[in-house]
């Protein structure tokens, strides 16, 4: 009896010390879910805990990493197990165990003691793999379509392979210079589309790693690579051929031992697919579509169907040396389809849709019966004039029928921006449940979510995340898909905080940013875009992108890695913006083969005088101030502490050289008086605490009197006004503005029926724009109130406080933080306010209240005040 006593007490005691009221979620490996082919073999993990109980914390972690599921399973962690390690970080946690070679998958786990001691159950098993890593890991050739054989754009490649016994795990490793799909077995192995992300060809590659492990069997079986251009076309940077160029690998897994059972070489059978582009180089305003040609494009890839094709042999090619590096950003994925509000018909054989909705992806349309060579014509347009007529956007697609039952159009290699579609060539109108528009962008997370009482600012937020969403395709930002498609440093720099606030788009920076990386010059400049495919316009703000995205990317998601990455970078950029400084202040650098033009703020409203050149240079000091200012931290993370205080001395003397030649005392003005040019100076402290005051009061006056309550600036200027907003606790300032529906405005663009927001204030050039996305950080800094401190980055520590115009009542505001959701919800009541906070575990608030600070642990709080 005594024995059964102390073993039931036994099992209650082991009962108690699990933390039950805790559980782990949302685990990652480089800020991924199960990503594969990672390009590092020093993988850092997180997690995030989810608990019952208010202050609760994590004291202590373990974890396991295991080279099979079944050794995971068993508590068996062959590469690494970190014991019990007392430790609250539980964001990119390094790891610390037997190396790890390319190639390499992994899985672990892991589990967390709270501040009672008590441990967590295990996490849900996850995974990981290394890519290739090394040059040498690469065993195939590059190959491509013979170009004497026909059109080399965008060909089938075949090669069939054998896998003797069962693999455990089987890899299809692939780098290819334009985008690919690929298919086993007749298989797609993925969901993603117009792969991989951008890169700078003349000095990297991308590779793609997909576990193909589901579609192979024991024996043969057979691999096709789907190409297409993409960015890969003559006359652009590192290109050497005029068609898509590739090279992959297949390797099993058995037992953590490797095996390469597939490579890429002239033994792979190429054909002509039937796809091409309607354009060999894209350049500005010409993107064209494709040309589809249904009679030779490949009904499936069943062995059957592959069979009927006329295949010759592939052509191995050098290419140039240049890194080659694991996609560290998601696929695109297919995020949402539209069928179209409105179909009509506008001549004898040509209908108009309207999808509803401003979009960048592609289009898919089921179509009546055809006859054998039908061409019909697809055209696409992110408008329509004011007389309602179809703007030629040069966004055209073919589709030349083959007289099958049943055919379908549907893009694979190219992408469009559009609202409306017309399709010619029809004899009878299209149903709408036929007709099916896909919006593409990078497989980011979704991490915010704002709602107010002022459906206004409900409608702008909505507009600008839509917006963003539509820019994000490829593991960069553009400013425009269908006029542009680059990557403009100016248009990130503006929009980043909103982005990096809405969305997960760590991966997505760690992309973009090596392709700024790779496109520095040895002198330190920089171009405006990156990829950097031909010159494009910009400014100082542009380039700066170079050292605000990093920094943001630390802040938001804690990760000093990327710092110590590109804070070389930073400083090598510097020294030549001091090339071009004269006196103290930077002068105009010149236009380049790589670069032109030397902007301040751009694409203002009319009256704003945006090309006067004390405004410019105004505008461009400030930014370097600003780049000091972030420097100065920066060097103090990294322990670069002398460099951080010569940082703050050269702000300090370019401060006082910026009041000294463009402030007007006799009527406290800056330059020529516009928002940005009042508004810049005061955000990088370079106005004294004696004048803020007037120059404040100049702003407000300027603002009302010349434009009439309206915000009256540009792409540079909506965060500059944001960010001052917030610091000196303005709301009022930005809502009277927000709220004017006349032009220029948001509520003008979406009076005017806008989804996405537009290039100018006034409609001109494109309606789906990255411009003025800055103001939505806005909604959740001031009205949510929530902003992420220095002290802890991350979101370790985190400022509440938001900031409440007249006019709104109530505010519901989300941030997913890297420790997990923190919710911000408040609402007026009878003169006082109620707050509801939660904070995740890991993150400490400081609530900012008139009569001081209050400090929030993990859990859910309520202040009424």
């Amino acid at each position: 009896m005594n024995k059964i006593i102390f073993l039931l007490f036994a099992i209650i005691c082991l009962y108690s010390c699990q933390a039950e009221n805790s559980s782990l979620y949302d685990t990652r490996c480089e800020n991924r879910t199960n990503p594969l082919g990672i390009d590092t073999n020093l993988p850092r993990f997180s997690w995030k805990i989810k608990t019952k109980a208010n202050g609760d914390r994590q004291t202590a972690y373990r974890v396991l990493v295991a080279s099979s599921p079944a050794g995971l399973k068993e508590g068996k962690a062959d590469y690494w197990d970190s014991g019990k390690t007392e430790s609250h970080e539980s964001v990119f946690v390094p790891y610390s165990g037997v190396p790890l070679s390319s190639g390499v998958k992994a899985y672990w786990k892991v589990q967390v003691w709270d501040k009672n001691d008590r441990v967590s159950a295990w996490s849900e098993p996850a995974s990981f793999s290394i890519g290739l890593l090394q040059a040498g890991d690469w065993k195939g050739d590059y190959i491509v379509f013979p170009k004497d054989k026909g059109n080399p754009q965008s060909p089938l490649l075949r090669k069939q392979f054998e896998i003797d016994g069962k693999a455990e795990i089987t890899l299809f490793h692939i780098n290819s210079l334009g985008y690919h799909e690929v298919y086993v077995n007749g298989h797609k192995v993925s969901d993603d589309v117009l792969a991989p992300a951008v890169s700078q060809f003349d000095k990297r590659s991308l590779a793609r790693t997909y576990d193909i492990s589901q579609f192979v069997k024991k024996g043969k079986n057979e691999a096709v690579i789907w190409l297409g251009s993409g960015w890969y076309q003559p006359g652009n940077p590192g290109v050497v051929y005029e068609g898509p160029v590739v090279r992959a690998q297949v390797e099993t897994c058995n037992k953590g031992v490797r095996s390469t059972v597939l490579v890429t070489d002239n033994s792979w059978q190429a054909c002509e697919s039937g796809y091409l582009l309607t354009t060999d180089h894209w350049q500005f305003d010409r993107f064209g579509g494709e040309r589809i040609d249904a009679s030779v494009a490949p009904a499936d890839m069943s062995n059957k169907e592959l069979d009927k094709r006329q295949w010759v042999s592939a052509v191995k090619i050098d290419v140039p040396a240049h890194i080659v590096s694991p996609q560290s950003a998601e696929g695109n994925v297919i995020v949402e389809t539209y069928q179209p509000k409105s179909i009509k018909q506008i001549a004898p054989d040509t209908f108009l849709a309207d999808m509803g909705n401003s979009l960048s992806g592609w289009m898919k349309i089921k179509f009546p019966k055809l006859e054998k060579g039908q061409s019909i014509t697809l055209s696409y347009s992110d408008r329509l004039e004011d007389n309602g007529d179809f703007p030629d956007q040069h966004q055209v697609d073919y589709y030349i029928a083959s007289g099958q039952p049943n055919e379908i159009f549907c893009n694979k290699f190219n992408h469009h921006s559009f609202r409306y579609l017309t399709i010619s060539g029809l004899k009878e109108a299209p149903k709408p449940e036929t007709i099916t528009a896909m919006l593409i962008r990078t497989g980011y997370a979704e991490e915010a979510t704002f709602v107010c009482s002022d459906e206004d600012m409900n409608a702008i937020h909505d507009l600008v995340r839509h917006t963003l969403q539509c820019l994000s395709l490829g593991g960069y930002m553009v400013d425009c898909n269908h006029l542009e498609r680059l990557g403009y440093g100016g248009d990130g720099h503006a929009s980043t905080v909103t982005a990096q606030t809405m969305f997960n788009v760590y991966p997505l920076y760690s992309n973009w940013l090596l392709a700024w990386k790779d496109c520095l010059r040895e002198d330190g400049g920089l171009p405006h875009t990156a990829p950097n495919p031909y010159p494009a316009g910009g400014g100082p703000y542009w380039c700066a992108f170079i050292v605000s995205a990093p920094w943001n990317t630390y802040l938001n998601y804690g990760d000093k890695r990327i710092l110590e990455t590109y804070y070389p970078v930073m400083k090598q950029w510097l020294k030549y913006v001091d090339t071009y400084t004269v006196a103290g202040l930077l002068k105009r650098w010149p236009d380049t083969n790589y670069r032109d033009w030397f902007l301040g703020d751009w694409a203002t409203p009319g009256g704003v005088d945006w090309g006067n050149q004390a405004s410019v240079d105004l505008i461009a000091n400030c930014i370097i101030s600003e780049c000091y200012t972030l420097l100065e931290k920066i060097a103090h993370i990294l322990g670069e502490d002398k460099e951080a205080e010569n940082f703050a001395v050269r702000k300090a003397a370019l401060n006082t050289l910026i009041q000294k030649t463009f402030f007007d005392t006799a009527n406290a003005n800056y330059a020529t008086g516009s928002q940005i040019d009042l508004t810049y100076p005061m955000l990088v402290d370079a106005t004294p605490a004696d004048l803020l005051k007037k120059v404040t009061q100049r702003l407000f006056a300027e603002t009302q009197d010349k434009f009439n309550g309206h915000i009256a600036t540009g792409l540079v200027g909506v965060p500059v006004l944001v960010d001052w907003a917030i610091k000196e606790n303005q709301p009022g300032f930005i809502y009277s503005m927000l709220k004017k529906r006349e032009q220029p405005g948001y509520l003008y663009m979406i009076d005017q029926g806008a989804t996405a927001t537009w290039e100018y204030w006034n409609g001109m050039r494109s309606r789906i724009h990255n411009c003025y996305n800055g103001i939505g950080a806005w909604f959740y800094q001031a009205i949510g109130g929530i902003r992420p401190d220095d002290s802890g980055a991350g979101y370790r520590t985190v400022i509440i406080s938001p900031q409440i115009p007249e006019g709104i009542t109530w505010a519901k505001v989300t941030k997913e933080t890297p420790y997990g959701t923190l919710a911000v919800n408040w609402e007026k009541q009878n003169g006082r306010i109620k707050f509801n906070i939660t904070i995740p575990v890991g993150c400490t608030a400081n609530f900012l209240l008139t009569e001081g600070v209050k400090t929030l642990e993990s859990g859910k709080h309520e202040i009424i005040f």
